[in-house]
């Protein structure tokens, strides 16, 4: 609620437990503590609960474009805890935006706003695009894979200091080798595992991505 807060979102109206300080100056109802078990969606909750507005979802790729920026893509992303980690990532490592596609999870599903811890509010989302949409809008796509496409190269030896959309697919079915992907890249890993996570290897390669412009930047200043 705080983060909510902080990025200027509108509080509703807070409900808060009896012997509990409110965080906001707004409409606030004080409630016991079964109440409050009752009235909120996790089991142990916050002593503080609220019913904020929620911010407009962006539709303007093209605005997404300014610069060097980068974005982070979930094509078809099911699971909520999935995608509430990714953007948490894709904050922590610098991404310009969040989108998905179509079919996937809504942003602002309680388990997504919880799994963000706070981060959903910090970036610009667009919701139910196509990647055809990202390509049309000149979107240089960096499609990931488990499974070795023709040209793809190891995450860590690819260029993403450029302007790019890193693609996460969906968790069972990836994403369709027909997309209209510029480029792949894979997670190379040992042993008997088929793949990573779709929240874990977007954390990989967000960082990845945060690491190769850091150095960047340096290699420039040293100049």
């Amino acid at each position: 609620m705080r983060a909510a807060r902080d990025a200027g979102l509108r509080i509703v109206e807070e409900f808060v437990r009896v012997g509990e300080s409110p965080i906001t100056d707004g409409t606030t109802h004080f409630i016991d503590q079964s109440t409050l078990e009752r009235v909120a969606s996790t089991v142990t909750p916050q002593p503080n609960i609220a019913v904020v507005e929620m911010p407009r979802l962006t539709d303007d790729l093209a605005s997404l474009r300014r610069g060097n920026w980068w974005i982070l893509v979930a094509d078809r992303v099911a699971d909520p805890g999935n995608l509430g980690t990714m953007v948490r990532s894709a904050v922590a490592a610098g991404a310009s935006a969040v989108v998905t596609t179509s079919g996937s999870v809504d942003f602002y599903s309680p388990k997504v706003v919880r799994a963000a811890a706070g981060s959903l509010f910090a970036v610009p989302c667009v919701a139910d695009v196509t990647l055809n949409d990202l390509a049309a809008a000149g979107w240089d796509l960096v499609g990931t894979s488990s499974h070795l496409q023709p040209g793809a190269v190891a995450y860590d030896e690819a260029d993403l200091v450029s302007s790019c959309a890193v693609v996460m697919g969906n968790e069972a079915a990836g994403i369709d080798p027909q997309a209209p992907v510029t480029r792949w890249v894979t997670i190379p890993h040992q042993g008997p595992v088929e793949s990573l996570n779709v929240a874990m290897a977007s954390t990989v390669l967000c960082f990845e991505v945060a690491r190769q412009r850091k150095h960047h930047r340096q290699q420039g200043l040293g100049k």
